[in-house]
């Protein structure tokens, strides 16, 4: 989580990784290929609205805090997801799915399918210094179907006991797409590079003029953030065929 101050602006981030190399003495230091990279940030707005009657807001016995910032804490916990996988960087942040995004480690054969091998290259087309943090990530029924994947001599590609792949966690949520045609169903690497840049935090304004006519409150919660992969050979996908 970066957060800033300003309304837009840029972020510099490393986009590249320079190497160090043993010299003898006496001999210059070879200058190091890092690039910083300045990232454009915008400061999108996720809003909600919800309305309550004023004899359950005037219960003193319910705590109204906890079940505003519980309610809108979902909403904006699915909206941010979906946005942070799949968004476009039109009015949303820039999902890690985005054409900008993570890179194509391997392209399946199958615009529906894929095979143990094809999951094995898609883990080796993740360079090694960013395996070591890295996770799976896909859809439930993805996961299901890996689930039940083996190789030509019978063995799962699947480790029950842990729920790991080749010793990497997996992780699932429904807004990673389905195995269809073009879509990229399965992402492997480190998630840390992509940054969720914060401009304004939750907060939630009372309105208690606007719906009196109905005997209601309204209460509007809305942040403002943006989000995107600062360094996209950290992050493959294993991408279907078209």
């Amino acid at each position: 989580m970066v957060t800033i101050t300003v309304p837009e602006g840029t972020i510099q981030a490393v986009a590249s990784t320079g190497m160090a190399e043993w010299i003898a003495e006496g001999v210059s230091i070879p200058e190091s290929a890092d690039a910083i990279t300045p990232f454009p940030v915008y400061s999108y707005k996720l809003a909600s609205l919800v309305r309550l009657n004023n004899s359950f807001v005037a219960d003193t016995a319910f705590d109204l805090e906890a079940y505003l910032l519980n309610a809108f804490a979902r909403r904006f916990g699915r909206a941010e997801e979906t946005a942070f996988l799949n968004g476009t960087g039109g009015n949303e942040p820039t999902g890690l799915l985005s054409d900008s995004g993570a890179e194509i480690g391997f392209t399946a054969a199958s615009a529906a399918t894929f095979t143990y091998d094809e999951v094995v290259k898609l883990y080796f087309s993740l360079k090694a210094e960013y395996r070591s943090n890295a996770v799976f990530l896909m859809h439930d029924d993805t996961a299901m179907a890996l689930r039940i994947l083996k190789d030509s001599a019978g063995n799962p590609i699947w480790n029950a006991q842990n729920d790991t792949i080749f010793g990497k966690p997996v992780i699932t949520t429904a807004s990673m797409p389905l195995p269809t045609a073009g879509a990229k169903p399965i992402a492997f690497g480190d998630l840390s590079y992509y940054w969720v840049i914060e401009r304004q935090p939750l907060s939630i304004k009372r309105l208690n003029e606007r719906y009196a006519i109905q005997g209601q409150i309204g209460f509007a919660a809305y942040e403002r953030l943006d989000g995107k992969l600062i360094l996209p050979e950290a992050v493959k996908v294993l991408q279907m065929a078209g």
